[in-house]
């Protein structure tokens, strides 16, 4: 993917996991795998770019959002990382497991996720 198609905060990004902060080019939510698994197929083509841990066997998905357009959501067990949190952030070119990787990449045009989206998905795998 040539470096004029992905954000500029992703830019360069060598092959290294780098941790950014969250609050200033997005804030991430952070929802465990089964139920992540669930909003993506809610959200379908619908979704911006996810990035996918699957440390310590269980497995974590964050959506990226416009900053502060979480911030007060009470959805457990979506986590919300805006200010004072840090994002451990994949290469762009890894986009499979194991490890940190790119479940959806991001491009320039698609980076966030609609957040209304993100929180109609995540309100309907709750239920």
């Amino acid at each position: 993917m040539p470096s004029s198609d992905v954000p500029r905060w992703l830019r360069p990004l060598g092959p290294d996991v780098r941790t950014l902060p969250a609050g200033e080019w997005w804030d991430a939510v952070r929802v465990p795998l089964a139920t992540g698994l669930s909003i993506l197929e809610h959200l379908g083509p619908r979704t911006g770019a996810v990035i996918e841990d699957g440390y310590g066997g269980s497995g974590i998905l964050y959506w990226l959002v416009p900053p502060g357009e979480a911030a007060d959501w009470d959805l457990p067990p979506a986590q919300i990382l805006g200010p004072g949190s840090h994002v451990a952030i994949p290469p762009r070119h890894r986009t499979y497991a194991p490890g940190l990787h790119w479940r959806v990449p991001p491009t320039r045009t698609r980076h966030w996720t609609d957040p209304a989206g993100l929180h109609a998905a995540l309100r309907a795998s709750l239920s």
